[in-house]
């Protein structure tokens, strides 16, 4: 069986904590979330396990995320010696859908529009309950992100099986309308 692996992570700290978007590697992993389909299980990984996060993606037979390539991955590299973007096998959905458009859409967008539900909150959020445990050392706030990042790849999951399935995504133009963009995924 095919193992397809839905990723995402949510980071310690924020761009202008870090000097900028080309130190991502200073960023620092929160929590990482796949969900593997040969596994038929998601898997939720901290900083300590980023060693385990990239030892199951570098064996997916293909990897699934939504600006992976250029977030995720690069946030990734500060834990490790391989070049993920190199050395996996990849669909960076919004990488897809910025080819056919020419220009970028969020993964809430395509959610909402597709699959009639979007996310449950956003990044700066999960940042926030981050600082919030480091404050406390309350793991409720760990939990919260962790349970966030996993409906964020449950999202993923969604919107890439339903853009298989239909070969083609829905998104809300800026005049309101719903359109549609091609998906040659399957």
């Amino acid at each position: 069986m095919r193992d397809i692996v839905f990723f995402d992570l949510e980071t310690q700290r924020s761009f202008s904590d870090v000097g900028g978007a080309s130190n991502k590697d200073k960023m620092g992993m929160s929590v990482g979330v796949t969900y593997s389909t040969k596994l038929d299980e998601y898997r939720i990984y901290g900083e300590a396990d980023a060693d385990a996060l990239v030892n199951q993606l570098i064996r997916a037979d293909l990897v699934v995320g939504y600006n992976h390539i250029y977030f995720d991955y690069p946030v990734l590299q500060g834990y490790t010696i391989y070049d993920l973007a190199e050395q996996t096998v990849n669909l960076d959905m919004l990488l897809e859908v910025e080819k056919e458009l020419g220009h970028r859409l969020k993964l809430d967008a395509l959610a909402s529009a597709s699959l009639g539900s979007g996310k449950s909150a956003d990044g700066l959020d999960a940042l926030r309950w981050w600082q919030q445990y480091k404050k406390t050392g309350d793991h409720s706030w760990v939990m919260k992100i962790a349970e966030y990042c996993a409906f964020d790849v449950k999202v993923t999951k969604c919107v890439y099986e339903y853009g298989v399935e239909h070969g083609f995504l829905k998104y809300e133009d800026k005049q309101g309308q719903i359109q549609e963009v091609k998906t040659d995924w399957a």
